[in-house]
């Protein structure tokens, strides 16, 4: 299963997590894990949610790719949090920056991720389980990280970590590694050299007009 995939279906279900419900809960979390309310709940009631739609609805988004899209953003839109993962890959070019630039940036990063890899989505074998394995603090009160594998059969589990905070009262997704590779991280470096010579707003341009692309396989 390629990154790229596996990066698809963890946006789609890190944007889900607003809406869990306790019933959901896959049986697989220790009672230690899933609190109700707290982040691990949350990842593992919405990760059955999700895949179960897709199976239901695939011939549906097959034969209708705008439907699809509307589903991915929706669900997308629903819980990750855009601008703040936004200021984490503009890193140091994001300092000082307007919050108008940031959220320009941030809405075309996502667009674009959605664009490229929301049909991807369909490839998948939604037979997959999810198991939550930790919740562990961040350093200096920034939240805390969900350590997940995704479980399918005849291959190995796939780790997919998600670095969640407290927003209000809702927990909020930033930032989504696969296999160990950051999300933040890897826009930050892709889009490091030509943050160096242009604007976040020629930037944010250039990703919705497509003359550049988000590359979640590097």
């Amino acid at each position: 299963m390629k990154r790229n995939l596996v990066l698809s279906l963890s946006f789609a279900l890190a944007a889900t997590l607003a809406t869990a419900a306790p019933a959901a809960l896959a049986t697989q979390a220790s009672t230690s894990a899933t609190t109700q309310g707290s982040p691990s709940q949350l990842v593992l009631a919405n990760s059955q949610r999700i895949l179960t739609t897709l199976e239901k609805r695939r011939a549906e988004f097959t034969k209708n790719r705008a439907a699809l899209e509307q589903f991915v953003a929706s669900e997308f839109n629903t819980m990750f949090d855009r601008d703040y993962a936004a200021r984490q890959v503009l890193g140091r070019h994001g300092r000082g920056a307007a919050d108008a630039d940031v959220k320009l940036f941030a809405d075309a990063l996502a667009d674009n991720l959605m664009r490229r890899y929301g049909s991807s989505l369909l490839d998948f074998n939604t037979q997959l389980r999810v198991r939550v394995k930790s919740e562990t603090a961040l350093p200096r009160g920034l939240g805390v990280k969900v350590s997940s594998e995704m479980l399918r059969a005849g291959g190995e589990p796939i780790p997919v970590d998600y670095l969640m905070r407290k927003s209000g009262d809702q927990w909020k997704v930033f930032d989504v590694m696969v296999e160990g590779v950051s999300f933040v991280q890897t826009f930050r470096q892709q889009f490091d050299n030509e943050l160096t010579t242009k604007s976040i707003r020629q930037v944010a341009g250039e990703l919705r007009q497509g003359q550049l692309q988000a590359d979640a396989k590097r």
